[in-house]
């Protein structure tokens, strides 16, 4: 089971081209904060990223950067130059017939492909709000580079083609990049991550604990039998499990199971009693006092909150 993956599914993330930023130097513009996460592919050229608090960085091509809460950041040529703030009026005198943003100078050429990220926004996303503010993955890595920048440079060729689905295509492969980037980023600097699931995918007990919970989660799970299952003692999964994901591997399944219940209330019109069979529970009254604890509301009401159109799915 892939556990990543997973979650990412269950709190969908929407992706969107926001633009293609082709300039030559001299150029300094800041990015306001935004809702959700940005991301930013250096095809061509260099230039600085700089984000609060932190040292600026210069990137250079096939770099991907994903700034998972949409922090405030600059890119740049110069560290020096003032910055000119990118809103509808900037995007609007130089957007281009083509949609690329232009920037005209007299210097070397940059070229950056800039996207969003967008969730529902029902509470802190599972996986982006755990992430540090920048992470920067390079392609001329010799590991995961070459795939990388094969998707990076299959990317730019649908920025910049008119052939049907050409879009769609872009999005897809924004959606595959981002998995990727976050993928690359556990591999070289996970165990920075701070306690949590994203952590506990660091370690190969836990690891294999959130699997085997992620693949069945319906099981009625003793820690006996997930011991058994992942092939440790109880109290090494226990303390391993505890210590890298911080709680017990039982109430991480509860709180899974209730995440897997409110995905089912939001998007399909499944009865609240089958939704309760479906992630283990034997009794509706159990489920809904449980439910409620976790968010709020009883299973009923937070369907209508959630999804007042009434526009679900049977399945």
């Amino acid at each position: 089971m892939d556990v990543l993956g997973d979650v990412l599914a269950l709190a969908r993330v929407d992706a969107s081209l926001l633009a293609t930023f082709d300039a030559r130097a001299p150029w300094a513009i800041e990015l306001p904060a935004r809702q959700g996460a940005s991301f930013h592919a250096v095809v061509a050229g260099t230039c600085w990223l700089t984000v609060e608090d932190m040292q600026p960085r210069q990137l250079a091509p096939g770099d991907l950067v994903l700034m998972p809460t949409g922090v405030r950041h600059e890119l740049s040529t110069d560290l020096n130059l003032p910055t000119r703030r990118f809103d509808d009026d900037l995007k609007r005198s130089l957007i281009q017939p083509d949609g690329d943003l232009m920037l005209h100078g007299p210097g070397a050429r940059t070229r950056i492909l800039c996207a969003g990220y967008s969730y529902e926004a029902h509470g802190a996303h599972p996986v982006l709000s755990l992430l540090p503010p920048v992470l920067h993955v390079a392609t001329a890595q010799p590991e995961n580079g070459p795939w990388l920048r094969a998707v990076l440079d299959l990317l730019a060729h649908e920025t910049g083609s008119a052939a049907t689905g050409s879009d769609t295509a872009a999005v897809r492969l924004l959606d595959l990049l981002l998995i990727h980037v976050i993928r690359v980023w556990l591999h070289t600097g996970g165990d920075t991550v701070g306690v949590s699931w994203l952590r506990g995918l660091h370690d190969p007990v836990s690891g294999r604990a959130l699997a085997v919970l992620h693949e069945q989660p319906s099981l009625n799970w003793t820690l006996e039998a997930l011991a058994e299952a992942v092939n440790v003692s109880r109290a090494t999964l226990a303390r391993r499990f505890t210590r890298h994901v911080g709680e017990p591997p039982l109430r991480y399944l509860n709180r899974w199971r209730l995440s897997l219940a409110a995905h089912k209330l939001r998007n399909t019109s499944l009865p609240v009693a089958a939704i309760a069979r479906d992630i283990g529970y034997t009794s509706e009254f159990a489920f809904n006092r449980a439910f409620a604890r976790a968010h709020g509301h009883p299973p009923g009401r937070y369907r209508r909150s959630a999804r007042p159109d009434g526009l679900l799915r049977s399945t």
